[in-house]
């Protein structure tokens, strides 16, 4: 028996630990062996000693192994998905599971809720009228076999270790360390039986890891694990300085991304969906270059065939399909504000934290996880870096409930944007692939 002081110290100490020593930590934070301050102990000795690429891929393996994993052999085609990190008014989730099934990948989308300024897929899909992310094991297989996607949350089966020790990493300042992120995040993906994955890794102020630097660290290290794990991964790297698209919220963002499957999308918001949807279907085969892959994906896009699958999506989950064609049955605040620009010039920074502060103070994000969310309140952005924008014309429009936070939203938009005299240079969205 592995005693749990010998571990931490060694850990303390800066060693590295060895396949088993890993283990009996999983296996503790899975069963309750170890008392929560063990456990946190060892999470900030992680923190600051890191583990080498063998304990991070240990860790990983041990954290998919501490539950159930998704058997999807007996489904027919091959099993792809995407991860982000996170962002303001990331929405591609949306976009992406419909366009690769249309391209007939099978796409068991496991996503999270929004927390922090950051939103979350889980949300934004439970904001149509009666879609359920909830879905056992036998509805997921069933909907990849009708529609070729399920847009599902984490069961209580999937990776429980993960759930005990994201929560003590919440409270105990440890949530920025790339071992302990790689295998959190991984090892959700590494359980839902798919044979290729690509990650979204963001970068800037909107974005978990601030410095590019840090996001292509994670990067690297996610794909040598998943690849390493048998999981074919890659990665690209994303700018979150500002804001992806114009919506920021819940049902907000669902309508922008049904506009964008009609080809009436932010110009952003439908390259990178479709940069991300055509290295996914790269990755399962179904194309043997990014160039027909990505041309694959736009055919879908173009010929309608990906709001349709969208559509068929909805109404396997129990959603109501009729939104794709009414946007009044999705929830909207009544309250409007508009912010109007107090000079001209260029739109020259829009900050992407802020203004996700912004909408969660309007109730579109959680402070705490156990935290409410009101799928109707918003912000829709009128305008993007680059652009020309007069005195009086919109910045922005705020759609709420409580006209209590309105105040502090407006502030914070005001204090995300500048407006200067020259056109600035706008940055590439994608910086880096990491294969």
């Amino acid at each position: 028996m592995i005693r749990a002081v010998d571990i931490l110290r060694k850990k303390r100490d800066g060693l590295a630990l060895d396949a088993a020593e890993v283990a009996a930590f999983v296996h503790a934070a899975t069963h309750g062996d170890w008392p929560d301050y063990q456990l946190s102990a060892m999470l900030m000795a992680i923190w600051l000693r890191g583990m080498n690429t063998e304990e991070t891929a240990a860790l990983t393996g041990a954290m998919t192994q501490s539950g159930q994993r998704l058997d999807l052999r007996d489904i027919p085609g091959p099993k792809v998905d995407k991860h982000s990190t996170g962002g303001v008014g990331d929405s591609t989730s949306l976009i992406i599971a419909p366009l690769v099934a249309a391209c007939g990948g099978i796409v068991p989308m496991m996503s999270g809720r929004g927390l922090g300024h950051t939103g979350g897929t889980l949300d934004k899909l439970e904001s149509i009228p009666g879609f359920r992310t909830n879905l056992t094991v036998d509805e997921t297989k069933a909907a990849l076999r009708t529609v070729g996607a399920a847009m599902i949350g984490q069961t209580k089966d999937i990776a429980p270790a993960d759930r005990k020790l994201y929560a003590l990493r919440d409270v105990t300042a440890t949530v920025e360390s790339i071992p302990l992120i790689t295998a959190s995040i991984m090892s959700k993906k590494l359980a839902e039986g798919i044979d290729s994955l690509v990650l979204d890794v963001k970068f800037g102020n909107g974005a978990f890891m601030k410095q590019f630097d840090d996001a292509k660290r994670l990067a690297q290290t996610m794909v040598k694990t998943g690849n390493s794990a048998g999981v074919r991964t890659e990665a690209m790297l994303t700018d979150m300085n500002v804001p992806l698209g114009f919506a920021v919220g819940n049902a907000i963002e669902v309508i922008e991304c049904i506009e964008c499957l009609k080809g009436r999308g932010p110009a952003d918001l439908e390259l990178i969906s479709v940069a991300l949807a055509a290295r996914m279907v790269r990755l399962a085969g179904i194309a043997t270059s990014d160039a027909e892959a990505e041309k694959r994906v736009r055919n879908v896009l173009e010929s309608g065939q990906g709001v349709e699958k969208f559509r068929q999506i909805i109404a396997q989950q129990g959603g109501n399909p009729k939104v794709i064609d009414d946007y009044r049955l999705m929830p909207m605040a009544t309250q409007h504000t508009r912010i109007a620009a107090e000079r001209s010039g260029y739109i020259t920074e829009l900050a992407a934290e802020p203004i996700g502060r912004a909408a969660m103070l309007l109730g579109a994000g959680r402070f705490r996880a156990e935290d409410a969310v009101d799928p109707s309140v918003g912000i829709a952005l009128r305008v993007n870096i680059g652009d020309a924008i007069k005195t009086g014309e919109s910045i922005a429009e705020l759609f709420a409930r409580d006209e209590s936070q309105v105040g502090a939203a407006t502030a914070l938009i005001r204090s995300a944007c500048r407006i200067g005299d020259e056109k600035p240079i706008a940055a590439p969205l994608i910086r880096e692939s990491i294969v």
